[in-house]
């Protein structure tokens, strides 16, 4: 099981916004099981289950971990292909965010253009890599800072724009024919907190008069 993977069909990304269809995801994510093992879970009839986990097994999101006999039935034990999923913006292709229409390095829109961008070029880069069989040489940093004031942000940022610029300065090579271009992307935003990291409740259906 891979531990994240990224869904570049359409077919495959509605598949998996299906709230059903997800919920069993997160359950075959935690380790393989039936159908009828799934019915019990999520509270729907093996039939239904069953439904829904052939549309996740043509779209690659499930995959058949075994079987077992169990009375005169084998039963198909399924495991999810990745403990987590990513939408690619190629996934919308037609609309997908375009960080070259334009630049401003202080909009929030822009840097979630640059970031969908990331998503689609690496997710795109981690399936040619496996289809080749090759290793993809790639880094991440990730840490947090708690400034004193805007005035600190801002030097901060000044700093870091300085610093990379330098050494883009310095390893940049435009000549070398045989060198292969790279993308640095740095961001910067607010740190979400717990609450607004969790997911909505579904508003509550009003109850229906009885007949």
């Amino acid at each position: 099981m891979l531990d994240v993977t990224v869904i570049e069909d359409p077919a495959a990304a509605a598949v998996s916004l299906d709230p059903i269809r997800g919920r069993l995801l997160a359950e075959l994510a935690a380790g393989p099981a039936s159908a009828a093992m799934l019915a019990g879970q999520v509270g729907l009839p093996r039939q239904k289950v069953n439904y829904h986990l052939k549309a996740l097994e043509r779209h690659g999101l499930v995959e058949l971990a075994g079987e077992r006999r169990k009375g005169n039935v084998t039963e198909r034990l399924m495991r999810a292909t990745a403990a987590s999923y990513v939408i690619s913006p190629l996934a919308l292709a037609a609309v997908q965010p375009d960080p070259d229409r334009f630049r401003d390095q202080l909009s929030a829109r822009w840097l979630l253009a640059v970031g969908a961008r990331l998503v689609r070029d690496v997710g795109a880069l981690i399936t040619g890599a496996a289809k080749a069989r090759k290793g993809l040489a790639t880094y991440a940093l990730d840490g947090e800072v708690r400034f004193a004031s805007a005035g600190e942000r801002a030097a901060f940022i000044e700093e870091l724009t300085a610093g990379v610029a330098a050494l883009i300065r310095k390893y940049d090579a435009p000549d070398a024919d045989a060198g292969r271009d790279h993308r640095i992307v740095v961001a910067v935003h607010p740190t979400l907190k717990q609450t607004e990291l969790e997911q909505p409740k579904p508003p509550e259906q009003p109850e229906q008069p009885e007949r």
